[in-house]
């Protein structure tokens, strides 16, 4: 349903704030050990923290109607109608709702902090003047050094190791391989590029891991090529979805889970969630009643066939109910949604989350930590 039709001036961004602020408050003060969430990431979990970057209006989500089931009129940057995975994560914890790192003033650092960057990857190359997943783990080594000094190496060790880092990331470093490979590319070509991604997405996670990490929580890569975006792109019709970029999706996504299975063996007390993303959204795509929503491949607002583009920009097209649909924009998914899967990944079965979900992966022990005075060799 696209009922409503709304014409705007498309933004240049000169009106918006849009430079690094000065100073952020890297304070902390009680801590619960036991609650505590760092997440990395691309726009499923950015929480708003590319509102503080110079980056282009179609990387921000700063404007209407982003937000407007619950933040109303005033959207924070969130990729949605609402709330994201790690928001409804943070209520089962009782922790509050994620505010961007990059946003200035205090920020409470026992509970953990959301450095997620929309339109960023595992690659630096990925969308340069986004926060890489690199630059997302320095941004944590900063935190890392607050909690020590705010409540010493025992206490901080404690938050860090019981701590879950929370993963949705190598979904734009897909998108930039498909626009060189629209359609095909040689097996040397899909290993290179999977070699380069793994192996950097490798190193973040151990150097997390040398800093005391010991849980995360890993999404799977999106079914790249059903997203309303890239079936508007390559003109496809109906309801059938791009094939290769399906296949290059669960490259990585296999790649991911064998990650993670490895690491499991070659790191004391690394412990994992994956979570198949991938599947849960194809099956809402495919049978949206199915899960309560009346549309599963277009999207509630944009423009384009698929209304897949261009979501509060320009001439567009919004849906008076979110709630109906699968995706709120071309690339990303309606608060309901989000609150379905969030549910999936607390508690669901080893069929979609796996080898624990996050509830126990909460509730597992980590061991006492006893930090290394060198670095470990980070194998790739």
């Amino acid at each position: 349903m696209r009922d409503t039709k709304i014409s705007r001036q498309r933004r240049d961004g000169s009106s918006i704030k849009e430079e690094r602020p000065p100073t952020i408050e890297r304070r902390c003060n009680s801590a619960a050990a036991n609650n505590s969430i760092f997440i990395f990431g691309d726009s499923f979990f950015d929480p708003g923290n590319n509102d503080y970057l110079n980056v282009n209006v179609s990387f921000k989500a700063n404007y209407w109607p982003y937000g407007e089931t619950f933040f109303k009129n005033n959207p924070t940057g969130r990729f949605s109608n609402g709330r994201l995975i790690p928001d409804f994560i943070a209520l089962h914890v009782k922790l509050p709702i994620w505010k961007p790192y990059l946003k200035p003033g205090f920020h409470e650092f026992a509970n953990g902090a959301n450095f997620a960057s929309g339109g960023s990857g595992i690659l630096n190359q990925t969308n340069p003047g986004t926060v890489s997943l690199k630059m997302q783990l320095g941004y944590y080594k900063e935190v890392v050094t607050s909690l020590k000094q705010s409540f010493g190496d025992t206490k901080a060790k404690e938050i860090i190791s019981n701590a879950v880092y929370m993963f949705s990331t190598g979904n734009n470093d897909i998108g930039q391989f498909l626009l060189a490979h629209p359609d095909n590319a040689t097996h040397a070509v899909k290993q290179t590029f999977l070699t380069q991604v793994i192996g950097n997405f490798t190193q973040v996670i151990k150097e997390i891991y040398e800093l005391g990490g010991r849980k995360f929580g890993i999404q799977y890569s999106t079914p790249m090529g059903c997203l309303p975006l890239v079936k508007q792109e390559y003109f496809l019709t109906g309801t059938g979805c791009q094939q290769f970029a399906l296949y290059i999706a669960r490259l990585f996504n296999d790649a991911v889970s064998q990650l993670a299975s490895e690491l499991e063996t070659q790191l004391t007390g690394f412990k994992y969630s994956i979570f198949d993303f991938y599947s849960q959204i194809l099956s809402r795509i495919n049978d949206p009643a199915a899960y309560g929503f009346k549309v599963g491949s277009s999207a509630c607002c944009g423009s384009g066939t698929y209304t897949g583009s261009d979501c509060g920009l320009g001439t567009y097209f919004l849906c008076t109910d979110p709630d109906e649909y699968v995706y709120f924009d071309g690339c990303h998914q309606t608060g309901r949604v989000y609150s379905q899967l969030s549910e999936l990944w607390w508690e669901g079965g080893t069929n979609i989350t796996w080898p624990y979900n996050l509830k126990d992966l909460f509730q597992e022990e980590s061991p006492a930590i006893v930090m290394p005075s060198q670095q470990i060799a980070l194998s790739i």
